[in-house]
């Protein structure tokens, strides 16, 4: 007897559940259950064309304008003058043929089952196929964070105290717009190819969108998601050989750079400076860690061409433990680990968290205002 789809979900996503109860903090967890039944059983990301995402928070309205925030006011007039235009700055005629041999798109070794007999049996256009597709489905992913950093950029703009936040809020709600325009433009025009999102990359936005907390829109968005996608892009950018994926994220990155730079300091005042970091707030920083490392299973990409030949649990093993989930988490959660060290939520309780799915060993690398766009670029 074939089981409710509802029963089937939880049974494919029992790894994702558990992985959202791993800090054992029950207010964590309830805060996380309802977008992790949205996402992981409904799945309420797919197969729809829109969605509506429930939010609660207020909105602080400055009636003094006072501008107390030097470092951030310095970030806002370096955000006036770094504008680019995804229209005329980008060159949309450049061809991009997935299949040409001497412009890799990505690596082959990046495809999980490059490692097995399997592999070896493709013809090289299925093997250029699957390399297509791969990273289709990843800048999907970072097309709908994307989407979602502009939602959560446009809250945090009215729910954050501080007027130079605010003001220099407003210009991130341009570069994220921009940011979808562009990788929207070049997954439909020249990879011709856009995945629906991600369940666990659902589940973040959710819990994102719907907190009432300015300070974990944020966590999440600022310095998890963004963070994450800043160490992504500089990967993507050092490995590709497409001249256009290159100059976008080269433009990308350098929006980022300020993105996550903006969420360090406004976090540090608040959960340092003004003591606003505790229990809970450290327990879901780690919580959605391991969903965001959840994210790049790549299901979507396994449905598709992998499904008939293992099992899900299969290829969560192949995938956690090959080259791509190594190359990304060294280069992504090296990006997010720092900053939450500067933060201030990375304590002697929860370290041990980190170090279990390895990542501790980021912590003593820079963190974002120690970083400019160009050190990024170069690294990249």
């Amino acid at each position: 007897m074939r089981l409710p789809r509802g029963v089937r979900n939880v049974v494919a996503n029992k790894s994702a559940l558990r992985d959202a109860m791993v800090s054992g903090n029950l207010r964590v967890v309830k805060s996380l259950l309802g977008p992790a039944y949205r996402g992981l059983v409904r799945q309420q990301g797919k197969g729809v064309d829109a969605l509506t995402m429930p939010v609660a928070y207020g909105a602080t309205f400055d009636m003094k304008y006072s501008r107390t925030f030097p470092e951030l006011a310095k970030l806002y007039e370096a955000a006036k003058t770094s504008q680019w235009n995804a229209t005329t700055d980008l060159d949309w005629r450049v061809n991009v043929d997935p299949f040409d041999p001497n412009v890799p798109l990505i690596p082959e070794s990046w495809l999980p089952v490059s490692e097995l007999p399997l592999w070896s049996k493709l013809s090289e256009r299925e093997k250029a196929t699957q390399k297509h597709a791969l990273l289709a489905w990843m800048l999907s992913q970072f097309l709908h964070g994307e989407q979602g950093a502009l939602f959560a950029s446009a809250q945090v703009t009215e729910a954050v105290p501080w007027l130079d936040a605010k003001l220099y809020g407003s210009t991130q709600v341009v570069d994220e717009g921009r940011h979808v325009e562009a990788f929207h433009g070049y997954l439909t025009k020249k990879l011709e190819k856009l995945y629906e999102i991600n369940d666990n990359l659902y589940v973040v936005i959710d819990a994102i969108m719907g907190d009432r907390r300015w300070d974990l829109k944020f966590l999440g968005m600022q310095i998890m998601i963004e963070g994450l996608a800043l160490g992504a892009f500089g990967t993507i950018r050092q490995v590709t050989k497409e001249p256009l994926l290159k100059e976008v994220l080269k433009y990308v990155i350098t929006d980022e750079a300020r993105h996550v730079h903006y969420g360090v300091l406004a976090l540090r005042q608040f959960y340092v400076n003004e003591g606003g970091a505790d229990r809970e707030r450290e327990d879901w920083a780690f919580e959605i860690a391991l969903m965001l490392r959840n994210r790049f299973l790549a299901h979507e990409f396994y449905e598709e061409f992998y499904a008939h030949a293992m099992t899900r649990a299969e290829w969560d093993e192949l995938v956690l433990r090959s080259n791509l989930m190594h190359f990304f988490r060294k280069t992504m959660f090296r990006r997010i680990v720092p900053n939450l060290k500067r933060i201030g939520l990375l304590s002697d309780r929860v370290r041990p968290l980190y170090d279990s799915i390895g990542l501790l060993e980021y912590e003593s690398e820079k963190a974002a205002p120690e970083l400019t766009a160009k050190d990024l670029l170069e690294e990249a």
